[in-house]
C-alpha cells in the first residue's frame, strides 16, 4: 500500500469539525478511525440447511443478531436521562449550599471543589475495574444503582426538616448574614457528603463506558457498522448539547424558583428511568469481555527497568549494531492499523526493560516473564507519557480558572440584578450559558472561516498547531480573570455607594465569553493533543487526562481558597489585611475583595504561560512506524511496513 493512500485514508477518517471535539471535552473523546472495511461484506443470514442421512434438508432458523440500531434506544435513552439526572443535581449546588444549608461562601467552594477532584479522579478507577474485571455493562449497572442511591440521599436532605437546618427568617440578601442563620449540623453535613460520594462512585462508573459501550454494539468492519458509528456520535453530543441547556436553565429555574425537593427530586426520577431503560435492553445489547487494563504495562516497565538496574546499557552508535539482537521487538497484535513505536533515546535508562540478557526468553522467543522483560513498544509508550506530563500539568492552573464559573461567579449573580423583565429572574447557576453560547458560536466560524484562512498563511492542516492552540486558550483564562477583577470592582464599589441599586449581572458576560474562548482554544487543544501523541494502545489514558487536570485544578483551588481566607483577615496569622478588615473572601462579598482573589489566579496564570511556553519550546513529537495490514479483518498476519512518520 502507497503512502499517498494512507495519508488519503488519514484525511478521509480523521474528524471533520471542532464542535464534536468541545462536546469531547465535556464527556470522552472520540476512539481511533474505523479499519479498513473488508472487501466482501458479509452475506446476511436467512438460515441454513443441513443434510441428514437420508439426503433430507431441514432449515435451521437464523440466530437474533444483537446490537445495532435496535439497541440504541436503550443505549442512548439512558446515556439522556442519566445526564439530566446528574447535572441536573450538581448544576445548581452552590446555590444549595449557601441558601439551605447555610454555609459561608468559602465553605461551598471549597466542598464543591474536593467533591469535584473525587468525582474526576473516580472514572480512572472505574475504567480500570470495567476493562479488567467486570465489563462496561456491568459497570454501567451498579453505578447507576449508586447515583439513584447517592440522588435519593441529597433529595432527602432537602425535603426531610431533620436532614437540613432551619429556614432563616432573617431580612437578608441572597446570601445569609454570616452568623444569623443556624448552620448544618455535623450529622447533616455527614449525610450530605454521603450522598455526593455515592454520586462520585456513580460517575466513575459510567463516564468512562457510557460511550465505549455504545459502540461495541457495532462492527466496524463492515460499511453499516461504520456509518451506524458515526451516526452514534451525532445523535450522542447533540442530546448531550440539548441535556446541558435543559440543565442549566429549566431544571435550575425549578430548583431556584420553585422547590429544591421537586428541583432535586425530578433528575433523580429521570436517573430511575435511565437505569430501567438500561436494563430493557439487556437481551439486545452486544457484550464484550474485559480485556485487560494498560496500567499492568505501564508497572512491568518500570518494575523491569529496576531489577536491570545494575546492567549497562549497549552502545548503539555502531553501524553493525542491531536492535533486533539486543532488544525485545516481537510483532504487534492489535486491530486492523497498528502504530509501531521505534526505540528512541529520550529517557534512554528506560530502555532496559526492553533489553535481553541471559535466560530471559524460552525455546519459542516468548519472555518467561513480562515483568522482567518488556517489548519496545511498552517501553516508548511509557515514553509518551512521561513526555506528555509536563504540558498536561501546564493546563492545571487554566482549568482553576475555570472552576470559578460554578463557584465564585455564581455568588457575584447572587447579589447583582437578574430581572429580565418585571417578573422572569435568571438563575444564578445559569449564567453559565453565555460561556456556551459563546462556544456555539464561535468554533462553526473557527473551523470553517479561520482555519482555512490560516491553513494558507502556515501551511499547517489545522491552521495553528496544537501546543499553539493550548497555550491561546491559556492567555484567554489569564484575561478572564483580570476581566472579572476588575467587574468585581466595579460592583463592589456601586453596591457599597448606594446598597440599594444593584448592578445588571449581564456585566459577567465578558469574563464569561472570555472563558468560553478559553474553553473552545484550550480544552479542544488538550484533548486533539493528547489524542494524537499518545499510542493507539494507551488512548483510554489519553481520553481520563482531562478529568484527572479538572481534579488537580479542583485541589488547587480549595488550597488556594482556604490560604486567601487564613492569611487575608484580621484574624489570619501574617495577613496583610489586619486591623479589623474581613478576609478577601468573606460570605459577605460586598465587604471582601474578591477582584483581589481573581487578580492573583491571573497572576499565577501568568507564570503558567512562561512555564508552558518553555515545555512547549522543549517538547518532541513522537515517531511511529505505521504497520497496515493486507488480509481482511479480523486477520492480523502479514504486516506490511508502510512509513515512518514523525
Amino acid at each position: 500500500m502507497k503512502q499517498n493512500n494512507t495519508m488519503a485514508e488519514e484525511k478521509q477518517d480523521r474528524p471533520t469539525g471542532s464542535y464534536r471535539l468541545y462536546c469531547a471535552a465535556k464527556c470522552f473523546q472520540r476512539p481511533p478511525p474505523s479499519p479498513e472495511k473488508s472487501p466482501e461484506p458479509p452475506k446476511e443470514n436467512h438460515g441454513s440447511d443441513v443434510m441428514l442421512s437420508d439426503q433430507s434438508k431441514i432449515t435451521v432458523p437464523p440466530q437474533k443478531k444483537r446490537g445495532g440500531w435496535k439497541a440504541m434506544p436503550y443505549i442512548l435513552g439512558n446515556e439522556t436521562f442519566e445526564r439530566l439526572g446528574t447535572m441536573g443535581l450538581s448544576a445548581n449546588m452552590m446555590v444549595y449550599l449557601v441558601r439551605e444549608f447555610h454555609f459561608t461562601q468559602v465553605t461551598a467552594v471549597n466542598i464543591l471543589n474536593i467533591w469535584g477532584g473525587i468525582a474526576n479522579f473516580a472514572p480512572l478507577f472505574g475504567a480500570f475495574i470495567s476493562d479488567t474485571y467486570v465489563g462496561r455493562f456491568k459497570t454501567i449497572a451498579f453505578s447507576s444503582i449508586a447515583s439513584i442511591l447517592g440522588m435519593m440521599v441529597v433529595t432527602l436532605t432537602a425535603w426531610l426538616p431533620q436532614l437540613h437546618p432551619p429556614k432563616c427568617h432573617v431580612d437578608q440578601p441572597p446570601v445569609p448574614p454570616q452568623g444569623q442563620c443556624k448552620p448544618a449540623t455535623t450529622s447533616q453535613l455527614t449525610i450530605l457528603l454521603m450522598g455526593l460520594a455515592m454520586l462520585s462512585v456513580g460517575s466513575g462508573g459510567i463516564r468512562p463506558c457510557s460511550i465505549p459501550f455504545g459502540v461495541d454494539q457495532f462492527d466496524p468492519t463492515t460499511e453499516e457498522g461504520a456509518k451506524g458509528i458515526n451516526s452514534y456520535f451525532n445523535w450522542y453530543y447533540t442530546s448531550f448539547t440539548v441535556v446541558i441547556l435543559i440543565t442549566m436553565t429549566l431544571v435550575v429555574y425549578i430548583q431556584d424558583s420553585v422547590s429544591w425537593v421537586i428541583g432535586f427530586g425530578i433528575p433523580t426520577v429521570l436517573m430511575a428511568c435511565s437505569l430501567v431503560l438500561f436494563l430493557v435492553g439487556t437481551k439486545i445489547y452486544v457484550l464484550v469481555k474485559p480485556e485487560g487494563s494498560i496500567f499492568s504495562g505501564i508497572a512491568q516497565v518500570f518494575v523491569a527497568v529496576y531489577k536491570k538496574r545494575r546492567f549497562k546499557l549497549p552502545d548503539d552508535g555502531g553501524d553493525s549494531f542491531n536492535v533486533n539482537d539486543v532488544y525485545y521487538d516481537p510483532p504487534l497484535k492489535g486491530t486492523t492499523v497498528l502504530s509501531k513505536l521505534p526505540l528512541t533515546n529520550q529517557f534512554r535508562f528506560l530502555n532496559k526493560a526492553a533489553m535481553i540478557v541471559d535466560n530471559e526468553l524460552k525455546p519459542d522467543g516468548t519472555p518467561i516473564s513480562h515483568w522482567r522483560l518488556c517489548t519496545i513498544q511498552q517501553v516508548e509508550e511509557v515514553k509518551c507519557l512521561i513526555r506528555i506530563i509536563p504540558v498536561w500539568a501546564a493546563g492545571i492552573i487554566s482549568l482553576t480558572s475555570m472552576t470559578q464559573q460554578g463557584t465564585f461567579t455564581v455568588s457575584q449573580a447572587m447579589q447583582m440584578d437578574r430581572h429580565l423583565g418585571p417578573k422572569f429572574q435568571i438563575p444564578p447557576g445559569s449564567v453559565g450559558v453565555i460561556s456556551m453560547i459563546t462556544i456555539g458560536i464561535w468554533l462553526p466560524f473557527y473551523d470553517r472561516v479561520l482555519v482555512p484562512a490560516l491553513r494558507k498563511v502556515t501551511k499547517h492542516e489545522g491552521g495553528i498547531t496544537l501546543l499553539q492552540r493550548i497555550g491561546i486558550g491559556i492567555v484567554f483564562s489569564i484575561l478572564s480573570m483580570i476581566v472579572a477583577g476588575l467587574v468585581e470592582k466595579g460592583r463592589r464599589d456601586a453596591a457599597n455607594l448606594n446598597p440599594h441599586v444593584q448592578m445588571s449581572v449581564m456585566w459577567l458576560a465578558p469574563q464569561l465569553i472570555l472563558m468560553g474562548f478559553c474553553e473552545a482554544f484550550n480544552i479542544i487543544g488538550q484533548i486533539e493533543f493528547f489524542n494524537s501523541q499518545f499510542p493507539d494502545h494507551m488512548r483510554s489514558i489519553a481520553n481520563s487526562l482531562l478529568p484527572v487536570s479538572f481534579a488537580f485544578a479542583s485541589y488547587l483551588n480549595t488550597l488556594v481558597v482556604a490560604t486567601v481566607h487564613r492569611f487575608t483577615g484580621s484574624s489570619g496569622h501574617g495577613g496583610t489585611q489586619g486591623h479589623g478588615h474581613p478576609d478577601w473572601l468573606t460570605n459577605d462579598i460586598n465587604a471582601g475583595r474578591l477582584d483581589y482573589f481573581y487578580y492573583l489566579l491571573a497572576g499565577m496564570g501568568v507564570f503558567n504561560l512562561f512555564y508552558f511556553l518553555y515545555c512547549a519550546n522543549r517538547y518532541r513529537y513522537k515517531a511511529r512506524v505505521e504497520y497496515l495490514e493486507k488480509k481482511p479483518y479480523p486477520h492480523h498476519d502479514d504486516l506490511e511496513l508502510d512509513s515512518i512518520k514523525p
